[in-house]
């Protein structure tokens, strides 16, 4: 089933399927009740009512079985739990990769620093730093 809008959409037509059954009952005793009832009549509205229950009844259980689905916590079409969930894990990986990258920067920098160092030393010592023996 689709979004919170067409399960709303869903209540409301159930809403109008028990109003439909009260109608039934209504007319079914209604016709009951006059002096020369139709026995037809009251058959027919007996079993438009019987009819409409079932559907109610189907759906009601479709709904109690998206509720019972949505409090245990699994995952289903309509939470945006496990969804956030993702994306809060997704955001945790990206921080610690840029702490590890800028952990590496750091290395490097440091490493490339003492390489300029090491190769600033004069070899053989003689040398100054224009390059001429002393």
């Amino acid at each position: 089933m689709g979004g919170p809008m067409e399960r709303i959409q869903v209540l409301d037509d159930i809403e109008k399927d028990v109003l439909t059954c009260l109608q039934c009952a209504a007319n079914a005793l209604l016709e009951l009740s006059k002096e020369k009832s139709s026995q037809k009549q009251a058959e027919q509205n007996t079993s438009q009512f019987l009819r409409t229950l079932g559907q109610v009844e189907t759906k009601l259980s479709d709904q109690i079985n998206y509720l019972t689905q949505v409090s245990t916590g699994q995952p289903h079409e309509g939470s945006g739990y496990a969804s956030q969930k993702v994306l809060q894990m997704a955001w945790h990986r990206l921080e610690h990769v840029r702490s590890w990258v800028n952990e590496l920067d750091r290395l490097k920098a440091s490493h490339l620093a003492a390489a300029t160092r090491t190769a600033a030393v004069v070899p053989n010592g003689n040398m100054n730093a224009s390059g001429t023996g002393v």
